[in-house]
């Protein structure tokens, strides 16, 4: 007992948070579509330890033969190509650790966020509901953990996922904690998840992919439908006030400083691995026409716009007011690689939902 430490090397300095505990003593079912995803996230639970092949070694040559998956294809340079086979795996596989651990450490703050929504949701479904995914959320931090520890080492958490988590975690308002998790940092992670899961080639990471995206389609189902709700039920003050947190949530993901820490990162990275980040930059800088002509449209639309947006409008959180700061801050980080010149055209073309987010997830819907 004595070697026991109640404060660990490892843990970050206590964070103050504000919630709320509500009881319900009503518990039959009021929100029959939550009760319905209760029972569906009940029969499909999954053990990490039994049912994922952890024996099976990490096939370095698919994953290196992996896209990146980045905006560009970095990979596709000729600086890139001019590169050792080893160190081409080297890099791959330190980029790899890096966007896995940033997975890693989202889902220990929806770990937290979603133990917090069964305290201070009214209704016993969505209660329910947040239970399991607590459950799912620690399944998935111990699966990440062991996928990266097999490739190489967790790297820190990127700051501006770590302020969202932090204003997440922190507001007393469990409709700002849905919309925080539920749709802002779960459509990023759905995003990316089937992101990485449709271009890796690498077997164990494709199966680790495989059960969590199917898990994450569920936990943004609960905030589509929970969520769509409650809005008509607000008035305008409070509706303004959920679709600005919701903005400044965006608006940190996808900010051009935050953009550059992450890829700065990426190359502190990379030179360790003995690249010259110059020379690989003025490769890509010289080829960014030939290297950007392939990305399809959906790939180009990225995360915010592709899915966090759409899901917003969803949910009836997109007002012409609010469309008009996702367009200005939009454009003034992907100039013409946004979706209309001017508000009506960029809300004109904002893309649907798929109908079956689970199958689109899993490239089953395109």
């Amino acid at each position: 007992m004595s070697d026991f430490n109640v404060v660990t090397a490892t843990q970050e300095p206590e964070l103050d948070t504000a919630m709320k505990v509500i009881y319900q003593w009503n518990y039959d079912s009021e929100v029959d579509e939550l009760r319905n995803l209760y029972v569906k996230a009940t029969e499909a639970q999954w053990i990490s330890n039994r049912d994922i092949a952890w024996d099976k070694p990490i096939d370095m040559e698919r994953f290196a033969a992996t896209p990146l998956g980045a905006s560009i294809a970095i990979d596709q340079s000729s600086y890139w190509k001019s590169l050792p086979r080893e160190t081409q795996w080297e890099l791959t596989r330190r980029l790899a650790s890096f966007r896995l651990s940033n997975f890693l450490h989202g889902e220990q703050g929806a770990l937290m966020v979603a133990a917090q929504l069964v305290n201070a949701v009214p209704h016993t479904d969505a209660k329910f509901y947040a239970a399991t995914q607590t459950m799912d959320e620690a399944r998935h931090v111990e699966a990440f953990a062991r996928y990266i520890e097999k490739l190489d080492e967790i790297r820190p958490i990127a700051p501006a996922l770590k302020h969202i988590l932090d204003g997440t975690l922190q507001t007393d308002d469990w409709m700002k904690k849905l919309v925080g998790m539920q749709i802002v940092v779960e459509g990023l992670a759905l995003y990316s998840f089937r992101d990485m899961r449709n271009l890796t080639e690498e077997p164990l990471l494709k199966e680790l992919l495989t059960y969590i995206a199917r898990d994450e389609s569920r936990h943004h189902a609960y905030g589509v439908q929970y969520i769509s709700r409650c809005v008509p039920c607000l008035n305008e003050a409070q509706r303004t006030e959920l679709e600005d947190f919701a903005l400044e949530a965006a608006r940190t993901l996808i900010d051009q400083r935050n953009q550059q820490t992450f890829f700065s990162s990426v190359l502190a990275l990379w030179a360790e691995a003995g690249i010259d980040p110059v020379e690989m930059l003025n490769s890509v800088r010289n080829e960014r026409e030939e290297l950007t002509q392939d990305l399809g449209r959906g790939r180009r639309l990225g995360p915010v716009q592709g899915f966090v947006i759409p899901t917003l409008k969803r949910c009836g959180l997109l007002s012409e007011r609010v469309a008009k700061h996702y367009h200005e801050f939009l454009k003034a980080n992907f100039g013409t690689r946004i979706l209309g010149d001017d508000v009506q055209e960029f809300l004109r073309h904002i893309p649907d939902l798929p109908e079956d987010t689970a199958a689109w997830v899993l490239g089953e819907l395109h």
